[in-house]
């Protein structure tokens, strides 16, 4: 268990107060908890004190034990055991929280921490120079299919790249953070896999069943759970007499009917009807020597990276290279019948279009992220 102490006195600022919406924020919280129990209101009026000025400082923790009628040590107890709260001062435009538990550290969370040590602070809580940025290694962040993943302030940014996190840093720190998009950095929605469903997509259907028959049952009925007459059912009693005698089966002690009598029977009953099975409708791709298709090139020495295109992940981006195309310059020359051929290849229903591929390479062919910032107002995924 790590040692956390406050900040050195140098740092701390000589009183605290809430602002006035947050002081009626807080005189309502307290209200919440029972007479006598208003001391349980100091975790979330600690976490509005930190929200407030960014780190919980020691005069907040003595402002807010007063108002709770607490002894300072025991506010101090609390601050210093949870480790949401900072206790020393965090960027004023991003504080970083690495995860480094074993997904993330699996994924490259070493390589983003590396990242805040070249671009923040060699040390964790620590500010850069301009006081804007800071950054430390935390436990598990709960997004770890996801991982590696980062936090800043209440949002979390996941799938990261080292290259990624450096776009997100400097973003934070030109003050201009809705450039970058929250939650995961790939094709995927929320956690699901990226590149799209692969299975359980597509609806069955469903062949007719048919009646079972109330003559006998058959295996099949029976492992379909088909309910039909237990073959020993009661028989309406009549005033006929048996001609045939009964002959008793030595193989199971029952009595079993004549021969003859049970060929009759079966003679009589009609026949089971065939079930049909309804052939599932295959939807095949296009042909590869379809003329259609867009002409392919050899591998260059450094291809593009079509992932940068929204709609691209991994995945698809494979696929792609198998069929020759690695830059963005082939994307973009891309014409309807050739977007056509490529959307039913990968069996996408439009979404090509839809996501505007050839005008999204264009961009990035032209001038890389910087035109396609200024194109479409947001950087490539």
């Amino acid at each position: 268990m790590s040692v956390r102490r406050l900040a050195d006195d140098s740092v701390q600022p000589p009183s605290f107060a809430f602002s006035k919406e947050n002081a009626v924020w807080a005189k309502a919280t307290i209200k919440k908890y029972p007479k006598g129990r208003e001391q349980s209101a100091i975790i979330p009026l600690m976490m509005r004190a930190q929200d407030q000025d960014g780190w919980v400082t020691k005069a907040a923790i003595e402002s807010i034990a007063d108002m709770l009628g607490m002894a300072y040590i025991r506010a101090l107890e609390v601050a210093t055991f949870y480790t949401q709260f900072q206790l020393q001062p965090v960027g004023t435009r991003a504080h970083i929280q690495v995860c480094g538990t074993t997904p993330c550290m699996l994924r490259g969370s070493e390589d983003l921490i590396a990242v805040c040590k070249s671009k923040i602070h060699h040390d964790a809580h620590h500010l850069n120079a301009d006081g804007t940025l800071s950054w430390e290694e935390v436990e598990c962040l709960g997004a770890c299919v996801n991982a590696p993943m980062v936090a800043i302030f209440k949002d979390t940014y996941e799938d990261l790249t080292p290259r990624q996190l450096e776009y997100i840093i400097e973003r934070f720190e030109a003050g201009k953070p809705d450039d970058v998009k929250t939650g995961t950095q790939i094709d995927r929605i929320f956690s699901a896999p990226f590149g799209g469903l692969t299975s359980l997509n597509e609806p069955e259907p469903v062949a007719a069943k048919p009646k079972a028959s109330r003559a006998k049952a058959t295996a099949a009925d029976v492992a379909e759970g088909v309910s039909v007459p237990p073959s020993n059912a009661a028989k309406p009693k009549t005033d006929a007499i048996e001609t045939s005698p009964a002959i008793k089966s030595p193989a199971d002690g029952k009595v079993a009917e004549p021969a003859a009598k049970a060929e009759a029977k079966a003679a009589e009953a009609p026949a089971a009807s065939p079930v049909v099975a309804t052939p599932t409708a295959v939807v095949s791709k296009p042909s590869l020597e379809d003329a259609s298709r867009p002409k392919g090139i050899e591998k260059p020495a450094a291809p593009d990276d079509l992932k940068l295109i929204s709609g691209v992940g991994p995945k698809i981006e494979g696929i792609l290279n198998g069929l020759g195309i690695f830059t963005y310059a082939q994307v973009a020359s891309w014409q309807q019948n050739e977007r056509e051929w490529v959307d039913g290849y990968l069996n996408f229903k439009g979404r090509i279009d839809r996501d505007d591929w050839v005008r999204q390479a264009k961009a990035l062919a032209d001038g890389g992220e910087a035109e396609y910032i200024r194109v479409f107002g947001k950087k490539p995924r």
